[in-house]
């Protein structure tokens, strides 16, 4: 059937095979902030780019979060940079995958959770919730143990005060959301670039050598024949690419006020896509910069066994001569655990209301999932202490890791189906590389499964 969207033009008349818009009409994704950011009609094309830009810096925060950090550090502390080459491919899988899912929001006005509400049964949809919710508490958690870390190294608070004080992010999301959702944005991109800097002088009084970083982009056997860089580079894999921001980007690309007609829906897909590949790059600078400074300073001092941030804190000032470089890097992890704040708040009340179509105050459900995050935290850290919230860190890329064949698969489905994309589903080829992508993805992730509770 085919729809014409209301108080647009004649010309509005758009393919819609399954009347996917048609049963969307009122009940759009994030309706506190759909469409309120306007776009240009004309001028430069800088001016479009920058009126799109904001929705793919939301979705990098999750590439860079603190539950990356364990990975790269250990990966550069131990190998050096051999395993940038992992981190530039999961860097690409990530750019496709998102590039995905803000196809399917814009194409459809739907975001990946009410896509899955309205193709499969109650049953499949609530396991899919909650597979969903396990993936988004594990980001809390990740969240919840960076920010503590970062206040313990920063200001000497006890790991759990931080914890406790890490809660208190629920009511800053909240004024960010009054003020706009382009006030969020700024926001967000404000702590990114505090971190692209923080790493920036580091990487500068480092100094790596050009030509090794070089190579490390280039693949080596080496990462296949040795199992523990191969089981570090499963991890590194697990951990950038984010189930919940596919969950994400499928919804905050609609708060542009584009055009709800099939140009202007190709046009937002070209500028959408532009946006995050651009945000991903920079994703990409951060989680490489992460690796390097622990090569070029841990590994290349002898100190190869630096795999825990406090341990990488009380190292760097020392080795690197300079007395601001360990307070620079926990200043990065405090803002990459703010910034985390934000994507897994809306990812939250995007994959409840479009699976269950329940609505809560956004206060309610981000003190409960943060509620959740804090109570393991507090316990681990009362008996175990910080090495074990370093292990709890790991574990909740773990539970990530479970979760994303459940996001990466549907969304695949629905973006190559034509009966629900119409003139947007991708072509063969792409549909082709798509499933290559998830089926690397989900053959390591079972693989690092395996490796942490069998082997």
């Amino acid at each position: 059937m085919d729809v014409r969207l209301p108080g647009l033009p004649s010309d509005s008349l758009i393919p819609d095979p399954a009347g996917w818009r048609e049963q969307a009409a009122g009940r759009p994704s994030l309706p506190e902030v759909n469409g309120t950011v306007a776009i240009p009609s004309g001028g430069h094309w800088l001016r479009r780019l920058l009126a799109f830009a904001g929705p793919g810096y939301l979705v990098s925060v999750g590439y860079m979060d603190p539950g990356n950090w364990a990975t790269d550090l250990a990966g550069g502390s131990k190998f050096g940079y051999a395993l940038l080459s992992v981190i530039l491919l999961s860097n690409l899988m990530a750019i496709l995958l998102q590039a995905l899912a803000a196809r399917l929001g814009i194409a459809t006005d739907r975001d990946l959770a009410q896509a899955c509400r309205a193709t499969y049964s109650p049953a499949v949809n609530f396991l899919l919730w909650i597979a969903c919710e396990a993936a988004i508490i594990a980001c809390d958690l990740a969240e919840v143990i960076g920010t503590a870390i970062a206040l313990k190294l920063l200001f000497g608070i006890p790991l759990i005060g931080g914890a406790l004080i890490a809660a208190l992010d629920a009511f800053l999301l909240l004024l960010l959301m009054n003020r706009g959702f382009r006030f969020l944005e700024a926001f967000v991109i404000a702590l990114l670039v505090v971190i692209a800097v923080c790493f920036t002088i580091q990487i500068a009084a480092a100094a790596p050598p050009v030509a090794g970083v070089l190579r490390g982009f280039a693949p080596s056997t080496e990462i296949f024949t040795n199992a523990e860089m191969l089981y570090i580079a499963i991890g590194i894999i697990g951990a950038t690419v984010m189930p919940h921001n596919l969950y994400l980007h499928s919804s905050i690309v609609q708060t542009r006020a584009y055009e709800r007609t099939e140009e202007g829906r190709r046009d937002a897909i070209r500028w959408a896509t532009a946006d995050s590949t651009i945000a991903l790059m920079l994703a990409l600078f951060i989680n490489a910069a992460i690796l390097v400074l622990a090569a070029a300073t841990f590994h290349r001092s002898g100190h190869s066994d630096v795999a825990e941030i406090g341990q990488a804190f009380e190292l760097l000032s020392p080795l690197l001569g300079l007395s601001i470089a360990s307070t620079l890097f926990a200043v990065a992890l405090l803002a990459s655990g703010l910034n985390s704040t934000v994507t897994a708040t809306l990812a939250g009340q995007i994959v409840m209301e479009g699976f269950l179509d329940l609505r809560l105050p956004s206060w309610a459900r981000r003190l409960v999932t943060r509620g959740i995050a804090i109570l393991p935290v507090i316990a681990v850290t009362a008996f175990y202490g910080e090495r074990g919230t370093a292990h709890l860190l790991v574990f909740s890329q773990v539970v990530l890791s479970m979760q994303l064949p459940f996001a990466v698969i549907p969304l695949i489905r629905f973006v190559s189906d034509p009966t629900k994309m119409g003139g947007f589903a991708i072509p063969r080829a792409a549909a082709g590389l798509a499933w290559l992508v998830a089926g690397v993805i989900v053959i390591l992730n079972l693989k690092l499964l395996a490796d942490t509770f069998i082997w």
